[in-house]
C-alpha cells in the first residue's frame, strides 16, 4: 500500500516538474517575441511621423475649404468622445462585419478589422458612385467631413483596442500595432485622396515619407556608431 502511495507521489511530482519545465520555454519565446516587437515597434516610428508629414504636405495641396470639412470631422469626433458617448458600437459593428467578409480566410478576420478602415472605404466607394450622377459641391464636402469622422472613429477605437489586451507589460504589441495600423490607414486614405483629386499625389506622399524616414534613420546611425 505504501509503495503504491510513493509511486503515486513520484508520477505527480514528475508531472508537475514536466509541466513546469514546458512553461518555462513557452514564456521565454513569448517574451523573445515582445522584445522582436517592440524593437520594430521602435523601428516603425520614425515611418508613423514621416508619413504624417508627408501626408499634411499633401493635404495642403487641395482646396483650403475642404481641408477645413476633414479637420471638421476629426475635431467633431474628438468631441463626441471625450464629452458626449463612445460609440463603441459602432466600431464592434465595422469590426463584426470585416469578420463576416474575411470569414473565408482565417488569419485575415484577425487582421482586417484593424488594418482596414470599414467606414472610410465604405465613405469612398459610395462617394464614387454618387459622384457620376451628382455634381454639386456638397457632395464633396459632406464627403470630406466624413472621412475625418471615419478615420478618427477607427484609429482611437483600434488604439484602445490594441492598448486594452492583456499580458503586454513591455507594450511591444501597442508600439508596433498601433503603429502599423496608423500607417496603412494614413496610406490607405491618401491613396484615397489621390483618386479623389488631381493635385494629391500618392506617389509623393510614399516618397516624402520614405525620404524622411531615412533621413532618421541615417541621423540615428550616424550619432551611435558616429560614422
Amino acid at each position: 500500500m505504501e509503495k503504491k502511495e510513493s509511486l503515486k507521489r513520484s508520477s505527480e511530482q514528475k508531472l508537475k516538474s514536466d509541466t513546469g519545465n514546458t512553461k518555462k520555454p513557452n514564456w521565454i519565446s513569448n517574451k523573445a517575441v515582445d522584445i522582436i516587437k517592440l524593437i520594430l515597434g521602435i523601428c516603425l516610428l520614425p515611418f508613423v511621423y514621416s508619413s504624417t508629414v508627408a501626408f499634411l504636405v499633401q493635404l495642403k495641396c487641395i482646396n483650403t475649404s475642404l481641408q477645413n470639412y476633414f479637420w471638421a470631422g476629426v475635431v467633431t469626433f474628438i468631441l463626441i468622445y471625450l464629452f458626449v458617448s463612445e460609440p463603441g458600437w459602432l466600431y464592434n459593428f465595422g469590426h463584426k462585419l470585416l469578420e463576416f467578409i474575411f470569414s473565408f480566410f482565417q488569419p485575415l478576420v484577425k487582421v482586417a478589422p484593424y488594418l482596414l478602415p470599414v467606414y472610410t472605404i465604405t465613405i469612398f466607394f459610395i462617394y464614387l458612385i454618387l459622384a457620376v450622377f451628382i455634381k454639386g459641391s456638397w457632395l464633396i464636402n459632406y464627403t470630406m467631413f466624413l472621412f475625418g469622422v471615419s478615420l478618427a472613429l477607427h484609429l482611437i477605437f483600434s488604439s484602445k483596442a490594441v492598448r486594452s489586451k492583456k499580458g503586454d507589460i513591455l507594450k511591444s504589441n501597442y508600439i508596433f500595432g498601433f503603429s502599423f495600423i496608423y500607417i496603412i490607414n494614413l496610406g490607405l486614405f491618401a491613396l484615397f485622396l489621390n483618386i479623389i483629386f488631381n493635385n494629391f499625389s500618392f506617389v509623393d506622399f510614399c516618397n516624402d515619407a520614405y525620404s524622411l524616414a531615412g533621413g532618421i534613420f541615417k541621423a540615428v546611425f550616424s550619432q551611435l556608431f558616429k560614422v
